[in-house]
């Protein structure tokens, strides 16, 4: 959730936000009131709890024909001060509730509107032009036996598809490059769990408006999760990190299945693996000092654009309309491949500086130098997916079917120059 100290001092900012992201606006003010009433009805309770404290030292110093009378009094503070608490835990509740409703506010810089909105940052590498003409992702990897989605949908339904032979190489091999990338820059592997509790999913932002785009098991009460974020984020939920001893950041790469039951949009996306409800990923997860979220944000990206480079991908760096934001990102950055078939850019990765949104809703926090404990901040961002294979494939393709595997990723496909078509 949001500074409650940001709410008192900053509304303007506030608004400004939630009007950037086209959210409610009054819902600002509503937080505002409901924390005014909040701060009274506790002070309130303060006051009469000291009340009860002191009245409960002249009982017990009474004479004994005197403490009968004040027995009865304090029977009857003692219940003002039950009911002033109720009342007190009701408006905090309220106040939470409503202020846990409120977006992170963007950074300064990202642009207002929504998913058409975004900026352009740069454009990265030479757009592949074909003398043939090119096969799409899900016929070349019907022709490599790389691919086989009829029988995904066989087997589980739409959006499902096998990766078989070359194309589950290619997955391996992608991951594999990912994480070695990853542990040379100080990031610590975990293979995450897929299933998460309620309060670490509501607490990584997952929960609000897009909730019903989330597999959940009520007979278990747990959620599968889209992305390892979550569970990298609740992986130090309530406990103090010591940022210092680790140099001023910890950093995870988190190894997952992940699971959407939202897919994109009725009709949109249907052919190939471009959109789909079960695909692996590596994810990039970071824990800094506030301070220092924006400049390790510029380094996930550089991490990104590595990996598109090495894969030989043309590609764009966009800054992202805050109406498209989620709600826990305070600015986003996506990567996004240009496939030939298509003729656009498609989104490969995505990373988002979370500030401090996150660590308040999780408790996650470090120790200032002044001994106090203070929100960690949070970030997060993909190396590698499935999706991927998607723009290698039609990139790096060949007239006669077969697709040039790129020179980094040779060394994970055991020296593998060419996928071939199959017989």
């Amino acid at each position: 959730m949001i500074d409650p100290q940001l709410l008192r001092d900053s509304p303007d900012l506030v608004r400004r936000s939630q009007d950037a992201r086209g959210d409610s606006v009054s819902l600002v003010d509503q937080a505002i009131e409901a924390d005014a009433r909040r701060r009274s009805t506790i002070g309130a309770f303060e006051a009469l709890r000291a009340e009860q404290n002191a009245f409960g030292k002249t009982v017990a110093s009474a004479p004994k024909d005197e403490k009968q009378a004040l027995v009865a009094k304090a029977q009857e503070l003692a219940a003002r001060v039950k009911a002033a608490q109720q009342v007190a835990a009701d408006a905090d509740g309220e106040f939470t509730k409503l202020v846990g409703a409120i977006a992170n506010p963007i950074i300064d810089g990202v642009p207002s509107g929504g998913e058409d909105n975004f900026v352009t940052l740069r454009e990265v590498g030479q757009k592949r032009e074909f003398d043939f003409e090119p096969r799409d992702h899900a016929d070349l990897g019907e022709l490599l036996g790389a691919i086989d989605i009829a029988r995904g949908v066989k087997v589980s339904g739409s959006r499902f598809y096998f990766l078989k032979g070359v194309g589950a190489r290619l997955e391996i091999a992608l991951m594999n490059m990912a994480l070695d990338r990853a542990l040379a820059e100080n990031f610590v592997p975990l293979i995450t769990p897929t299933l998460v509790r309620p309060e670490i999913m509501a607490g990584t932002g997952f929960l609000g408006e897009h909730a019903d785009e989330i597999y959940y098991l009520p007979a278990d009460d747990l959620y599968l999760t889209g992305t390892s974020e979550v569970a990298l984020a609740g992986f130090h939920s309530d406990e103090i990190i010591d940022l210092a001893a680790a140099g001023g950041s910890l950093r995870y790469a988190g190894w997952s299945t992940c699971y959407r039951r939202e897919a994109g949009s009725a009709g949109r996306d249907n052919r190939g693996i471009l959109r789909v409800h079960q695909f692996n990923k590596l994810e990039m997860f970071s824990y800094v000092l506030p301070e220092d979220a924006e400049a390790e944000h510029l380094r996930l990206v550089s991490y990104q654009e590595a990996m598109l480079q090495a894969c030989g991908l043309a590609y764009r760096v966009i800054d992202v309309a805050a109406g498209d934001l989620g709600s826990s990102a305070a600015r986003k950055y996506d990567i996004e491949a240009w496939v030939p078939t298509q003729g656009t850019y498609r989104e490969l990765t995505s990373t988002s500086n979370c500030t401090t949104y996150q660590a308040r809703r999780l408790d996650i926090r470090y120790r200032t130098e002044s001994g106090k404990t203070a929100p960690v901040a949070t970030l997060n961002g993909t190396l590698a997916t499935t999706r991927w294979i998607v723009a290698i494939l039609e990139t790096h393709q060949n007239a006669d079917g077969s697709v040039t595997v790129p020179q980094a990723l040779r060394p994970y496909l055991g020296g593998l120059e060419r996928f071939e078509p199959i017989a």
